[in-house]
């Protein structure tokens, strides 16, 4: 063991995105479960000001926000670069990943509103998609001919997306609206790399339905 541990949750976007990239470095971890509704003594004490996962412990020392993470892995441990090496591209997908990580919780609300805030979250959602959609034109992935590291921040969209709308029915991504998105999406899903690295589909379903079913028979 290379005196690194991950703190995350096996169906996490977030914790999936740092499992990803220390197995492109070839970095040997050990992976902590942590429950959110009973966090542990090591959580809190590692990200004492979000308490929340991932956090990286590498000889001992934390570091929180995946994205952060990512950075720190690439730069720290030898392998294949993650993020470009040119210092422009570089900025360039620092850029992207960031949008992802502030734009997204407006994709994940539409899936969930309903009535008029829903058709409202929508209009937002849609033109978080429209502007992925944009960025994707005439490209493979985001980093171009290779899976790269706004690939990595977008599995969110690239994975769990498409299991959200078929546990709750609300269909946010379709070919007509976001087809360059959804070519995007389709060869991202049918990477090797990709499947890979992320959870069962069918854990993730079941998990979503049951999240479903637990709002239908909530209060009225």
């Amino acid at each position: 063991m290379s005196g690194v541990k991950l703190l995350g949750i096996n169906g996490s976007p977030a914790s999936r995105r740092v499992e990803w990239a220390l197995k492109i470095k070839g970095v040997e971890y050990e992976f902590i479960e942590e429950d959110l509704q009973n966090k542990s003594q090591l959580l809190l004490e590692s990200n004492p000001v979000y308490k929340k996962i991932p956090v990286l412990l590498h000889n001992g020392k934390p570091i929180a926000e995946s994205l952060v993470i990512i950075e720190y892995i690439d730069e720290v441990f030898e392998g294949p670069c993650i993020l470009p090496k040119d210092p422009y591209d570089r900025a360039i997908a620092r850029f992207w990943a960031k949008f992802l990580d502030e734009k997204l919780p407006a994709v994940w609300k539409a899936l969930w509103s309903q009535g008029e805030e829903q058709e409202e979250d929508k209009k937002e959602a849609y033109e978080v998609l429209k502007v992925l959609d944009n960025e994707l034109k005439d490209k493979k992935f985001f980093g171009g001919d290779g899976i790269g590291f706004v690939d990595i921040a977008a599995n969110f969209v690239g994975f769990w997306i498409g299991i959200v709308e078929e546990a709750t029915g609300v269909v946010l991504v379709t070919s007509e609206k976001f087809p360059n998105f959804c070519a995007w999406r389709n060869k991202y899903l049918n990477c090797d790399q990709v499947k890979e690295n992320m959870p069962s589909r069918e854990m993730l379903l079941g998990y979503f339905k049951s999240r479903v079913q637990a709002v239908a028979n909530g209060p009225k």
